[in-house]
């Protein structure tokens, strides 16, 4: 199945469209056939994309406050209008299930407004200088200033709303963006940057996108007249861009294998529907999807059959179905390694741990010991790893022994218990009985340790993107 784009051929650089001359096929990870063909860019593409920004950098500096906001909420109301068609179009080059693009759609719209909100919040404060007596007199005041050309590097697993977490912060702190998707997932994110070039309110080298290979990526991140790098996606990709990109500031969102801890006092049918709809939403491709559960031992049976039983009511198949809550990851390569991280982990697959056509089902582990990949690391599919701990200080621990931070989560009727989760979790963000997947688009997202540095969400993005400037007056 092909879907016709609405978009000009070529990638958006400067103020027009420009033909690459390579294409690269889009594939639909269900049946493997070809959705699109998109833009393949190079090097030279990206170091002209550079270009293009900085020459325009001091005019997106200097636009109004009215002019940034009208951007984006000129985009939300475009995508609002074909968004039936940009959840089809997410299905088809993600693979992802109905339900989860029709949510990603969702989201992307609340981030764009969100972003045109905080475009009047941009402001400074006053300071009182004469704390010293060498400051009487003086006045004191400082303000936000965009922090120059940001260049966005986007996964595959939510094209669009990463997007536009990359973007509309950088339109609203009047900052130059350069978005480059995951090579795999590519049009979705041409089409949001088509919305806000067509706007009027921006300069059309404000917004731009260049597709290609790691190449393309660091010849992005290396450029020295850079003012900052977004990136989400693995922990390893995201070390090499800090690296590579220092002394540059990076905002870097990571992966993950976050962990819900089911405590004895929990309600435990709530925790199981929990950990079922937390753990294979979109086919388990995110970040913060269930993927380590702690049972205290006295509910561990209990929970482990209460769980398999919701299992194994998971639809899975074609992901164009709004009944399918499981589909095929993005790749053959994808499902190969998630397989052999099941294989090798030497647990017990309480359901699933096979293949399902080119799908593999909804998988819970028992068992999984420290030291397996598919507890330690990210595995990025459909699998549940579920371990019995004998009390609540064993299951803090067991979450804080990972090298990732991102979100966790518990179940319990204690507040006592809810409180010491909070304190006593190493994570970005700690949610009491409720999945550790949920993420409200306004609030502060990020990580620590491995799972990265800063913050997103409109407010907390911007403030990453823009710096103060004090200005200081003897009148």
């Amino acid at each position: 199945m092909t879907i016709d784009t609405t978009w000009p051929n070529g990638l958006p650089i400067g103020d027009d469209w420009v033909e690459t001359g390579q294409t690269s096929d889009v594939i639909f990870p269900y049946d493997g056939s070809v959705v699109a063909t998109a833009p393949l860019g190079t090097p030279a593409h990206a170091a002209r994309a550079v270009d293009e920004a900085l020459a325009v950098a001091s005019a997106m500096a200097a636009l109004p406050s009215h002019a940034r906001r009208a951007a984006l909420m000129k985009a939300h109301d475009a995508l609002a209008a074909d968004r039936d068609a940009f959840e089809r179009l997410l299905v088809m080059e993600t693979g992802k299930p109905l339900v989860d693009c029709k949510v990603e759609v969702a989201r992307t719209l609340v981030t764009l407004a969100t972003a045109a909100e905080e475009v009047a919040r941009l402001h400074g404060e006053t300071v009182p200088l004469d704390l010293l007596p060498s400051g009487e007199g003086l006045i004191g005041f400082w303000t936000r200033r965009p922090i120059g050309v940001v260049v966005g590097i986007t996964g595959f697993n939510y094209p669009l709303l990463l997007a536009a977490h990359k973007i509309a912060p950088a339109v609203a702190a009047g900052c130059p963006v350069i978005v480059k998707p995951a090579p795999a997932t590519p049009l979705a994110t041409l089409w949001l940057v088509h919305l806000l070039r067509s706007t009027g309110a921006l300069p059309a080298a404000a917004v731009q996108l260049v597709t290609g290979d790691v190449e393309v990526g660091r010849r992005l991140v290396e450029d020295r007249r850079i003012g900052a790098v977004s990136f989400t996606g693995s922990a390893a990709a995201g070390h090499a861009i800090a690296r590579n990109a220092a002394p540059t500031r990076v905002l870097l969102e990571l992966g993950s294998n976050a962990a819900l801890i089911v405590a004895a006092d929990a309600d435990l049918e709530a925790a199981a529907d929990a950990v079922v709809r937390g753990g294979y939403y979109a086919s388990g491709q995110a970040c913060i999807s269930v993927q380590r559960v702690l049972v205290e031992e006295p509910v561990r049976e209990e929970f482990l059959s209460l769980l398999a039983d919701r299992v194994k009511t998971v639809a899975v198949g074609d992901p164009r179905l709004p009944e399918t809550r499981v589909a095929p990851l993005i790749d053959q390569a994808a499902t190969d390694r998630v397989l052999e991280w099941i294989a090798a982990s030497g647990a017990e697959a309480i359901t699933g741990g096979r293949r399902d056509g080119r799908a593999i089902a909804p998988t819970v582990l028992a068992g999984v010991p420290d030291g397996a990949a598919a507890w330690d690391e990210e595995i990025f599919g459909p699998v549940v790893c579920v371990r019995a701990v004998p009390d609540l200080e064993a299951a803090f621990a067991a979450v804080n022994a990972s090298r990732y931070g991102l979100h966790a989560a518990v179940f319990t009727r204690s507040l006592a218990t809810a409180f010491a989760a909070i304190e006593r979790i190493e994570a970005g963000g700690v949610v009491v009985n409720d999945v550790p997947g949920f993420r409200a688009d306004n609030m502060p997202y990020g990580g620590v340790k491995d799972s990265g540095i800063g913050r997103e969400g409109p407010r907390f993005a911007i403030e990453e993107l823009t710096v103060t400037r004090m200005a200081i007056i003897r009148p």
